[in-house]
């Protein structure tokens, strides 16, 4: 009896009053830590694109970074060169499809409003006596030469505004190089940093890291490596057939090849629609089952050998998270917003794994 008493007397006493000074001084911390941590986010938040394509880069190009490391023996030189490979690599082919596009979209444009305003297209469509009579609705209900002008006129702003902005880019563009390099030089320490300050183990700290390694490499390869395929493929038929901006056309349908919903044939289509107008029927039907047969079924045969079985997100999800990453982010959101929901999802995972333990 007297030592269960004796040990009840050793037994540390919690103090359960929320008014104590170790409790109010704990709520102090943790007031100012949530401050600190938006303060920082606010900071950071004007510089998310440029670390969201800085980490990307250094996900994609780290193999590189390792075998380089490995023969030189020095992590800053290995950094060094691949950030100036890398730079090679986006900046040199960036500059000059920049300047072609500009080049052809001012181009293009004048062309169209030509035909347009000249009435070249009005003795076409004459000559399609199974057309003509649909498109003549169409053209009384839309201003086709209006339309031109002000597309013209958008087109040459926007060039401008391009040519304008090219200093901010050309900053932006340093500032994803400047990042990169501490991101491949000092990936091991940061990996190591935020390991320790998280409430998961390492196991499952390995394991998110490599769930958002194969969502960026399948998100990389599987959406814009496809798009760039399909968008090359449909301006080299463009380029053959003689239609006009052929790298412009080709970059827009790669772009909206990115998007769900959408793709190239948004592009392609009323391309075929010009040529049957302009009485090449035979450019036309080339032209559609190109589209059809090759562009539309290239991405069955490219992303699984590019994805595999990397990332494990159901095609809605998938879709949800790329649309809704490029409502709230911009075009960084296309990374962006499938990398927040597969963390969401493994965190979702080790809670649920906690809990039943």
């Amino acid at each position: 009896m007297m030592r269960e008493q004796k040990n009840k007397s050793l037994e540390p006493v919690v103090d359960f009053d929320w008014g104590s000074k170790s409790h109010v001084q704990t709520l102090v911390m943790m007031m100012v830590t949530v401050l600190g941590i938006y303060l920082c986010y606010q900071m950071a938040l004007p510089f998310l694109a440029v670390l969201v394509w800085a980490l990307t880069l250094a996900v994609l190009f780290n193999p590189m970074q390792g075998y380089l490391e490995a023969k030189l023996k020095s992590a800053g030189l290995a950094a060094s060169i691949s950030v100036l490979i890398i730079g090679l690599i986006v900046v040199i082919p960036a500059v000059f499809v920049g300047q072609q596009l500009l080049f052809q979209a001012v181009k293009g444009a004048q062309s169209i409003e030509v035909k347009l305003s000249s009435g070249e297209w009005q003795r076409k469509l004459e000559a399609q006596p199974q057309l003509a009579p649909v498109l003549k609705k169409i053209e009384q209900r839309v201003d086709f030469p209006g339309a031109a002008a002000a597309f013209t006129k958008w087109v040459n702003t926007s060039a401008a505004d391009i040519v304008k902005a090219s200093a901010v880019q050309i900053l932006g563009l340093c500032l994803i190089f400047y990042v990169l390099f501490f991101f491949l030089r000092d990936r091991q320490l940061i990996l190591r940093a935020m390991a320790l300050r998280s409430p998961l183990s390492q196991a499952q700290m390995d394991g998110l890291y490599q769930r958002i390694g194969d969502t960026i490499h399948a998100t990389v390869y599987g959406t814009f490596a496809v798009a760039s395929v399909q968008g090359l493929l449909g301006g080299l038929m463009f380029w053959w057939l003689g239609l006009p901006a052929p790298l412009l056309w080709g970059l827009i349908m790669g772009l909206l090849a990115v998007v769900p919903m959408l793709g190239a044939f948004v592009i392609w289509a009323p391309a075929a629609l010009f040529l049957l107008i302009e009485g090449a029927w035979q450019d036309a039907l080339t032209l559609t089952l190109w589209g059809m047969l090759v562009v539309g079924s290239i991405d069955n045969l490219l992303r699984p050998v590019l994805v595999g079985d990397r990332l494990s997100l159901h095609t809605v999800l998938m879709f949800l998270s790329v649309v809704g990453g490029l409502l709230v982010f911009g075009p960084v959101g296309l990374i962006l917003g499938p990398v927040i929901l597969v963390i969401s999802m493994a965190l979702l995972e080790f809670w649920s794994i906690r809990n039943a333990t």
